[in-house]
Order: structure tokens, then sequence, then C-alpha cells
């Protein structure tokens, strides 16, 4: 029998896509022969996957999961949106959301965390997916969030299943208030999120190039003024700018006649303590993610021709 090296494995993986065991299996199957192990692959149907690999998903779900002091977001991508209403999908989504929420807390823990059940990864047990359902699938990102006193409240938007959407937003409030009163206003909180998407918790947050964009937006605007004016007028308009794109700064989407700093620092007399909003994740489906125009009927017909519609 030959000598199946990792290395023999590594390069059979790569070339195909499939997943760990079953090109060990595949290579001794054909005795080390990569091209015959490559053929033994494509006819057990494991192979799919790598020719789907160049095809854009943008489609999906994103899933949070959340325990009350410890919250995960993870968006996982598909070709189309009917991959997303596969149960089997969103099934492989929600367990890979809570294998991220135990400590795999980046996409490389993650992808080769054991997957529950089963002798594979989850990066093995995405391939072994893509071939069954026949669509290029992608572990994109993911996020966590902790608190050690307080509450970390959840929101899925477009909701296709519990705990799974096309927005996934998870709000960390520090506190030693009353549980109940913290998962209201975080809730709350999350929606808003899901429905202003900040740039930033607050000011100091915002990237020194945004900064400096949105100070040269202000000074075209206003060019030929005096020095002295110009300085205010920019003062001023990063002021208006920061109450429009940080979240505590925002006005409440539930009353808008205060900003969330407002809403969080009154809920402090029901909750019966103080509450520091520590942090955030929002994730919207496939943001940022260029997704291929698809041809009109004619086009794709006379593409396929080799002719012009």
């Amino acid at each position: 029998m030959a000598n199946i090296t990792a290395a023999l494995v590594k390069e059979l993986r790569e070339k195909t896509g499939a997943g760990m065991m079953d090109c060990k299996n595949a290579l001794n199957e054909t005795n080390g022969d990569i091209e015959a192990a490559i053929d033994w692959l494509r006819t057990k149907g494991l192979a799919k996957a790598a020719k789907k690999a160049g095809r854009v998903a943008a489609e999906g779900l994103v899933a949070v999961e959340s325990s009350g002091h410890t919250a995960a977001v993870l968006e996982v991508n598909s070709e189309t949106d009917f991959v997303a209403r596969n149960e089997q999908f969103q099934a492989f989504v929600r367990e890979t959301a809570k294998i991220a929420l135990n400590g795999n807390d980046t996409m490389e823990k993650l992808a080769s965390a054991n997957f529950p059940g089963e002798a594979t990864t989850v990066s093995e047990k995405l391939q072994n997916l893509i071939a069954t359902i026949g669509e290029n699938m992608t572990l994109r990102r993911v996020d966590t969030l902790k608190v050690n006193k307080g509450f970390i409240a959840s929101y899925t938007h477009n909701t296709i299943s519990e705990g799974l959407g096309k927005i996934g937003v998870a709000v960390a409030l520090e506190s030693e208030g009353d549980v109940e009163v913290l998962s209201t206003i975080g809730r709350q909180i999350a929606m808003h999120i899901a429905a202003t998407s900040p740039l930033a918790l607050d000011a100091s947050g915002i990237d020194a190039a945004t900064i400096e964009r949105e100070k040269a937006v202000l000074a075209e605007k206003n060019a030929g003024k005096p020095a002295n004016i110009m300085e205010k007028i920019i003062e001023n308009g990063l002021k208006s700018f920061f109450k429009e794109v940080t979240l505590v700064e925002q006005a409440f989407v539930h009353d808008p006649s205060k900003t969330v700093a407002q809403i969080l620092k009154e809920t402090e007399g029901k909750a019966g303590a103080p509450i520091v909003l520590k942090g955030y994740i929002r994730y919207a489906l496939g943001e940022g993610i260029e997704k291929e125009e698809a041809l009109d009927f004619a086009a794709e017909v006379a593409a396929a021709a080799g002719t012009k519609a």
C-alpha cells in the first residue's frame, strides 16, 4: 500500500474541495495516484465543490446565537436565496453559530472546529453540503460579544427561522440591573441598529480616514470661506455627522425625540443600576460582495449561441 502523506491529502483537497477523510479514502483506494483519486471522488460525487468555488455567493443566511452573556453573529453565503430555505443549510448555519459561541471566535478556529456528531470539521461539513445541494457556499465572517454582568440582546430581520435572517444584530449591555429590563431595551436597540446601520458606537470609533473624507466634503461645499469661519463650519459639520452615524448619538427609532444614550440613561432607573453599552455587531447579508449582474433571457440565449442579442 502506498504511503499516504498529509501533503498528498492536502494537495488532493486543494484540487477537489473534498473533505479530508474523503481525500484520504480516495488515495488509499487508488494507491496514492492523485489523478485516479480525483476520478474516484468524482464518481462518488465528492469533487463537485471545487467546480463551484468560483461562483459568486452573496445570498445565504446571517445567524445570531446568544446565551445571555455571550453572543455570536455568523454569515454563511450561498449563490441563491433558494438555498437559504433549505433545511439542511439552515441546520448547518445554526449549528455552526453555536460552535462559534463556544470559543471558536475566528474564521480559522471555526473552520477547523469539529462538527458535532460527525467525524468532520466545520469546513469539511460545508464542502459535503456543497456537493449535496449543488451550489457554492462560503463561511464569510464571524464575530462574538461577551459581558461578565448584564445581558446581550439580539434581533434578526427578514427572519426565515428562529435566529436566522438577512440582518443579524447583537447588543451587549453591561449592568447589574434587572435582566428583564435589560433584555427589553437591548432588543429595542438591536432593532434600531438593524434599521439605522450606525458606523460606530461613538465618535471615538470612527476611523480617521472617514473623518478626513467628511472634512474634505465640508471644505469643498464651503470653498472660499475665511479660514476662521471654515474651521467652525467643519467643527459643526462633524458634530452633525456624528449624530447621524454613531449609535449613542442617533435619534432612537422608537422615540426620535431622544438619543440612544438618553434612552439608556432613563432606563437605568427601571433597571436599578447603571447601564453601559459595551458594543454591538451588525451583519447584513451580502454587504460588500460584488454581485454578478444577471443577463436578461434574450442576452443569455445570445451569449450561449455566441451571437449578439
